[in-house]
């Protein structure tokens, strides 16, 4: 026998892996008569089970006045219900059931979750349903929540490295939704007030646009019989939309934020397009051979032979009716420019020279790897499923993920590189202790 070629390895090892998510992933899809879904993902060897509640809504449903409303909303749901009437309750039960338990809100999705031993499956179950049914907006418990949301705001302010993102996304989409911050301003969450919430769960918080999502160690049949009494007598609603974003550029765009700081933060990106393009496999593949990794190229020049950072990232970040394709780095302020300017020619080499078949399979191999590893857990497993259902109404399994990672190509990734990365469309946000604009605005034109 003679030894496999490299292309009858690589399918021999497409074969292997997707044998092996196919043993470890699949799900059943239920719709209740009111609307609401669930969606149930057994794990016959797990020792946990997450429940997670999610809604289709967040900060690009909200209104300009009411901007920060969703993550609020959120708070205040473990802050009271009609069978669990003291804030105290619902952290007191979840605690006692040993759970690891939040929420989550975003721009597209707001989640309710508790991960719990399988055991205590049922009563997880119980908890986040009250929570997320019968929240009672105690007047006194918004108003104490008032504070506890501003110093959040607050919180993520300090952080840098974090807050990069909201202000690239606001040069990205200015004043609409998609560009405003999730948890809206202190003003206007001081103004915010009870009816408004109440109004506003009213609008969103519906059958049809709620998923409940069951992953671990269950019985089936039970969960689902459980669920459908604890949900199925929501009242049907009708599911306010959001606003379609807007998008606009004629040229390159830079937003500077002065901040005393030991280090710069940067984020340069282009728009891209939304998650349902069939290019979204080329792009997770692009960002992956530029910032995926501590053998991606930009690891390798910024922090191996630069010196110049310790975090560095390139990807991609799509949404229902939008996305972006950002690399983004800690930054020593005497490199900025430098390092600005190594990133642009990156993107440059990516659109004037065809990846080598060698980086392109470790680009796939180390998506597919974490794909593998991201799906080990009944919590990664509730958002990979659940996730997909809320935005998209539809699941793409992941065998089929790995298909079309696999199936990029060198002249794919040239050709959108090409399409995305032109001077007209850079955007460059940077938080840092800079005043002169001029200085960065000169490094845009690729």
């Amino acid at each position: 026998m003679g030894w496999a070629n490299s292309r009858e390895l690589a399918h021999m090892e497409l074969f292997r892996q997707i044998v092996i998510l196919q043993r470890m992933t699949s799900y059943k899809k239920t719709t209740l008569k009111n609307g609401l879904r669930i969606i149930a993902i057994p794990q016959e060897n797990s020792v946990a089970m997450t429940v997670l509640t999610l809604v289709e809504t967040g900060s690009k449903y909200e209104t300009k006045e009411i901007n920060g409303i969703s993550h609020f909303l959120e708070h205040l749901c473990f802050k009271g219900t009609k069978q669990r009437p003291e804030p105290s309750m619902i952290a007191s039960e979840l605690d006692g059931l040993g759970a690891q338990s939040n929420a989550f809100t975003g721009q597209e999705y707001t989640g309710y979750y508790a991960k719990v031993s399988a055991d205590k499956g049922k009563k997880a179950l119980e908890i986040i349903a009250d929570l997320y049914l019968n929240p009672i907006f105690k007047s006194d418990e918004i108003e104490k929540e008032k504070g506890v949301i501003i110093e959040e705001i607050h919180m993520y302010e300090d952080m840098p490295q974090r807050r990069i993102g909201d202000y690239f996304m606001s040069l990205l989409y200015g004043d609409q939704p998609a560009g405003w911050d999730i948890a809206g301003s202190p003003e206007l969450i001081r103004a915010m007030t009870r009816e408004q919430i109440v109004q506003y769960r009213g609008a969103h918080y519906v059958p049809s646009a709620t998923v409940l999502v069951v992953a671990g160690a269950f019985n089936e049949a039970e969960v689902i019989k459980n669920a459908e009494q604890l949900f199925g007598q929501m009242s049907a609603g009708t599911k306010h939309p959001k606003l379609a974003v807007i998008e606009k550029q004629s040229a390159p765009a830079l937003f500077l934020k002065f901040k005393k700081s030991d280090q710069a933060h940067i984020m340069l990106g282009v728009r891209a397009f939304p998650m349902n393009d069939p290019r979204r496999y080329v792009i997770e593949v692009m960002g992956d051979l530029l910032g995926g990794g501590m053998s991606s190229r930009l690891f390798q020049l910024l922090r191996e032979r630069l010196g110049a950072a310790y975090y560095v990232r390139a990807s991609a970040d799509l949404f229902t009716d939008h996305g972006y394709f950002a690399a983004n780095a800690g930054i020593e302020l005497s490199k900025v420019t430098l390092v600005i300017s190594e990133m642009l020619k990156e993107f440059a080499r990516l659109k004037n020279e065809v990846v080598s078949e060698a980086e392109l399979n470790r680009a796939k191999s180390h998506l597919v790897g974490n794909l593998l590893l991201g799906l080990e857990t009944s919590d990664s497993l509730a958002v990979f499923y659940g996730g997909q259902e809320i935005l998209k109404r539809s699941i793409e399994m992941p065998e089929d993920i790995l298909k079309g990672v696999q199936a990029v190509t060198a002249e794919q990734i040239q050709k959108l590189a090409q399409e995305l990365f032109t001077p007209n469309m850079l955007n460059l946000a940077i938080i840092g202790p800079f005043n002169d604009e001029g200085e960065f605005k000169k490094l845009l034109i690729m």
